[in-house]
């Protein structure tokens, strides 16, 4: 298993796994995924089999204290690995920071088995009307 930052040639692999997890935000215009993943701030670690994209992390950071891991996806013939939580690591290392916060909708178990601590957060959309 290789980890690498990712660069273009990766896409194609990158888009493969957002299609397999669902996720249209990054499927439905390839060319803003890619400036998404290499847009000032932001670090994209991919792990490659064979030249294959077999998952990747984005994480934004201001270098120094604050991190956010925006994206973590592995495709799931590669899960139970060990890769996610490397890609983690290699985010740390390349993006900086002392801590990283994330939410996540169901790898709760995941991110569990990892030093941690839990805290409230809230993800804002724009356009929305606040809910009670």
């Amino acid at each position: 298993m290789e980890f690498e930052s990712y660069d273009r040639r990766h896409l194609e692999g990158v888009l493969d796994i957002c299609l397999e997890e669902g996720w249209q935000s990054y499927t439905t215009d390839p060319d803003r995924t890619h400036r998404a993943l290499t847009a000032p701030g932001v670090t994209t670690i991919v792990a490659t089999e064979g030249g294959d994209v077999c998952g990747f992390s984005q994480a934004q950071s201001d270098g120094e204290i604050q991190a956010h891991l925006s994206v973590l996806a592995v495709k799931k013939a590669f899960r139970r690995q060990g890769i996610g939580q490397k890609l983690i690591e290699k985010s740390f290392q390349e993006a900086g920071g002392t801590r990283i916060d994330l939410i996540t909708d169901d790898a709760q178990g995941f991110y569990q088995s990892m030093a941690h601590s839990v805290k409230l957060g809230f993800r804002l959309y724009p356009d929305a009307e606040p809910t009670d």
